[in-house]
C-alpha cells in the first residue's frame, strides 16, 4: 500500500458514539491509527475499568476518550458492559469496511509472572473466548467476573472474532492487565495495513 493509501485509511478510520440507557450514559471517541502523541482520556467512574481500557488504547495505539455516568449505586455490571458494548461499536463505525487490512493479529503479553495470550480476526462474525482464571472477587472496584464480559461484549459489538487466555501468573491484577495487553497487541497487528486500500481480506470478497 502507498504512503497515501495508508494515510487516507488512518485518517478516515475514526468514530464518535454515545450510548444512553435507564442504566448508562457513555459517550466514547476513537481513533484507530495514531501514530503521533496519543490522546487518552478515560473516566467510567470505576478505576481499575479505566486501567484497563487505558492499557488497551496505550497499546493498540489508538487516541480513545470515554466518559460514563452509570448506575455503580446498584453494582459495576452495567457500567462496565455498557462500556464495553460503547467501545466495540466505536470499533466498528471506525473500521468501516474491513478492507487494506492483515484481519488477523496475535499477541502475547508478560507482566512480571503474568503470561497471556490473545489471536483476533476481524471477521464481522463476533465470537469471544476469554479465559483468565481470576481468582479474586474484585480489583479495586471492578468485579472480576465483569473483566471478561467486558472483552466479550466489546468483541461483540465489535464484530470481532477474539480468543484470550491467561497462560500462567498468581496475581490477579497482573493476569488482567496482561490479558489487556496482549488483546491490544493483536488488534494492532490485525488492524495493520496490508494490500490495497479496497482489497478485502478473505476469498470469499467479504466479510460478514
Amino acid at each position: 500500500m502507498d504512503s497515501a493509501s495508508t494515510a487516507k485509511m488512518e485518517s478516515a478510520r475514526t468514530a464518535y458514539v454515545t450510548r444512553k440507557t435507564n442504566e448508562t450514559d457513555v459517550d466514547v471517541s476513537l481513533a484507530l491509527y495514531q501514530f503521533g502523541p496519543q490522546t487518552i482520556r478515560i473516566n467510567t467512574g470505576i478505576g481499575f475499568l479505566d486501567h484497563m481500557f487505558h492499557a488497551l488504547a496505550k497499546h493498540a495505539r489508538w487516541s480513545l476518550e470515554i466518559t460514563c455516568k452509570g448506575d455503580l449505586h446498584i453494582d459495576d455490571h452495567h457500567t462496565a458492559e455498557d462500556c464495553g458494548l460503547a467501545l466495540g461499536t466505536a470499533f466498528k463505525d471506525a473500521l468501516g469496511p474491513p478492507a487494506g487490512i492483515k484481519r488477523y493479529g496475535s499477541a502475547y503479553a508478560p507482566l512480571d509472572e503474568a503470561l497471556s495470550r490473545a489471536v483476533v480476526d476481524v471477521s464481522g462474525r463476533p465470537f469471544a473466548v476469554v479465559e483468565l482464571g481470576l481468582k479474586r472477587e474484585k480489583i479495586g472496584d471492578l468485579s472480576c467476573e465483569m473483566i471478561p464480559h467486558v472483552i466479550q461484549s466489546f468483541a461483540q459489538a465489535a464484530g470481532l472474532t477474539v480468543h484470550v487466555d491467561v497462560l500462567r501468573g498468581f496475581n490477579d491484577h497482573h493476569r488482567a492487565e496482561s490479558a489487556f495487553k496482549a488483546l491490544a497487541v493483536a488488534l494492532r497487528e490485525a488492524l495493520s495495513p496490508l494490500g490495497s486500500i479496497d482489497d478485502v481480506p478473505s476469498t470469499k470478497g467479504t466479510l460478514a
